[in-house]
């Protein structure tokens, strides 16, 4: 029992480390506060498409791909993913449906990432903003 005032005390303090990283704010593309105002742009001309830099982020290597009609993000899938071990896969077979949902609603690559999978979360960001520098979209 006299283990249980340090389990508490240093229970209390990374309480109030995660609090304190959460209102900080992000520090990458990730977003913390939902998907951005979705433009309301009409999607004219025909569909244009790059790949974004294949990003490194520990676990792996991931790159995506983006299709865009006038300013409008119509697609997004993986271009290339390599990952170091059998969990990663498994992790990134998992969120990658997630994070091409988030880029679709937010409309952009400020998205909100996946809780346990903030790596990869990053790495897609990146690229997907590196696809829409390539292809001149905001």
């Amino acid at each position: 029992m006299r283990r249980a005032p340090a389990v508490v005390i240093a229970s209390a303090a990374g309480f109030a480390g995660i609090v304190a990283m959460h209102s900080a704010g992000p520090s990458s593309l990730l977003s913390g506060s939902g998907p951005s105002a979705t433009p309301t742009v009409v999607p004219t001309g025909s569909p244009r498409t790059a790949i974004g830099t294949s990003e490194n982020y520990g676990y792996g290597v991931l790159g995506v791909k983006v299709t865009v009609r006038g300013s409008r993000i119509t697609d997004v899938s993986v271009a290339t993913i390599q990952t170091a071990e059998q969990y990663s896969k498994q992790l990134a077979q998992q969120v990658i449906p997630m994070l091409r949902n988030e880029v679709l609603s937010a409309q952009s690559a400020r998205i909100n990432g996946i809780s346990g999978a903030t790596y990869t979360s990053e790495a897609y960001a990146y690229s997907v903003q590196a696809a829409l520098d390539t292809l001149g979209v905001k």
